[in-house]
């Protein structure tokens, strides 16, 4: 075993990354730093396979990466994984960079490959340096404690045992094994922006200290041990913040996150705590200033909203929400459903309304349920809408006096933000509201002693038995 070897050997030991009997998938790429990672697993007896990605991004290059990760795999007995991405038509379909891109087809097809070969674990090669490259990435960005604590050596199942060595270790490493390796031509260029830190900050840097990079990952390993004290710390303080995976769990906005106001507020340090929390969702530096300060000004900053590239964080009476964009792009694009007589209908793929019109007799019961009521159809006029509440809607709560904005009866009934978003109300031909769905209908449909044909409107999920 030699120098190399024994600091990765030492550094599992001590992160406890590997089973004793365990196997285990190397993403292999071809370039130094999987090839290096393939070899020194082999060596210290650890049960691997490999799995490579061709994105077809950098046409012959990607061709002859896929061949000679096949002809390595081959001279060492190891069995090599192999799958096809066409990456450009993924970005474009889900409308991200091509570099998320490729990074979430590879760990979706990591997560699923070790799932269907019953492996304990995915190992990556990254190394020391990309360990300070990141952190100067967070430092730039603001981030705070996760970002500068850098890269975990376990995250899940995706294990990375050469932090503990540099990137001039393992090209050592490789020569001294008389093995050869393939180059990334787009990691020689300096259009991202980790490529110009790696080609022009560090070694700025090192002109100043020759030690920085030593020292940049030295000061990431206390903080990530700080972290780790942190979050004994926060997952106490998260509980007293009533933060919650969901508001009501098992309704329709079951995916929002809430965290209750006053706790966050009564931690040592509230700023720290948002971080922490919406630091999760992709909110960091001035924007958990400006939300704070709204948590602390005279009108609690209710109705203030923030959004990023995925996420809404929103302020709510006594709590913070947030929700994924994506739903609420779901839930905003609905158009009106036109209702134009009895029957069923399909509103999209998982929701029925029914229609339907019958005489009273005298057994009759109105409804009490949330999901199906009974109005008197001789006050109700087709064709009925169903649609979302727009500003200024107005209806005649069941049991009150005159009318009331939808938004000032929701409020009264506590629903958050996101619930009233995704409020539907079904009108008539004359735009009035005659169920403000979910909720309360209207006292102008009521049934009377003088009602003669009940209409009956009922929402079906359809993958209920009907």
């Amino acid at each position: 075993m030699n120098k190399i070897e024994a600091i990765v050997r030492k550094y599992i030991i001590h992160h406890n990354l590997f089973k004793s009997r365990g196997r285990y998938i190397v993403a292999l790429s071809g370039g130094a730093d999987s090839v290096a990672l393939l070899l020194i697993l082999q060596q210290l007896g650890v049960s691997v396979s490999a799995a490579h990605c061709n994105f077809h991004l950098r046409g012959e290059e990607s061709e002859r990466d896929e061949q000679f990760c096949v002809n390595l795999c081959e001279r060492l007995g190891i069995t090599l994984h192999r799958i096809h991405f066409d990456t450009q038509f993924y970005a474009c379909q889900h409308k991200v960079s091509i570099e998320m891109a490729a990074r979430d087809l590879r760990y979706r097809y990591f997560a699923q490959l070790a799932k269907d070969i019953e492996a304990d674990g995915i190992c990556v090669a990254h190394h020391r340096d990309d360990n300070v490259e990141t952190v100067i990435l967070n430092l730039l960005r603001g981030s705070g404690v996760d970002g500068l604590a850098g890269i975990a050596p376990k995250n899940g199942n995706i294990l990375r045992p050469l932090l503990c060595i540099s990137r001039q270790d393992i090209l050592d490493y490789l020569q001294l094994q008389g093995q050869d390796y393939v180059t990334d031509s787009t990691n020689l260029e300096d259009d991202a922006l980790r490529n110009r830190i790696r080609h022009h900050v560090i070694p700025l840097l090192e002109t100043i200290n020759p030690a920085a990079k030593e020292n940049i990952d030295q000061t990431a390993k206390y903080l990530r041990q700080a972290k780790t004290m942190l979050e004994g710390l926060m997952n106490h303080d998260r509980a007293d913040a009533g933060v919650k995976d969901s508001c009501n769990e098992g309704s329709a906005d079951d995916h929002v996150i809430c965290l209750q106001k006053q706790p966050i507020l009564k931690a040592p340090s509230p700023e720290f705590m948002l971080h922490s929390e919406l630091g999760k969702y992709g909110f960091h530096g001035d924007v958990i200033g400006d939300i704070y300060e709204s948590l602390v000004a005279k009108d609690g900053g209710v109705g203030k909203l923030w959004k990023n590239g995925s996420y809404m964080v929103a302020i709510d009476r006594n709590q913070l929400l947030v929700t994924a964009l994506a739903d609420l792009d779901i839930i905003q694009s609905e158009r009106p459903f036109r209702l134009p007589e009895e029957g069923n209908y399909n509103l999209g793929k998982s929701l029925k309304i029914k229609l339907h019109c019958y005489p009273r007799t005298a057994d009759f019961t109105p409804s009490k349920s949330s999901h199906l009521i009974t109005l008197d159809a001789d006050k109700v006029s087709f064709p009925l809408t169903y649609r979302l509440c727009e500003k200024g809607d107005r209806f005649y709560p069941f049991g009150m006096k005159g009318s009331k904005l939808v938004s000032d009866y929701l409020t009264d009934r506590k629903r958050n933000v996101v619930q009233k978003m995704g409020q539907h109300v079904i009108t008539d031909s004359q735009g009035e509201i005659v169920w403000l769905v979910g909720e309360r209908t209207s006292d102008r449909s009521k049934i009377t002693d003088q009602t003669q044909i009940i209409l009956e409107i009922e929402l079906v999920q359809n993958n209920e038995k009907q």
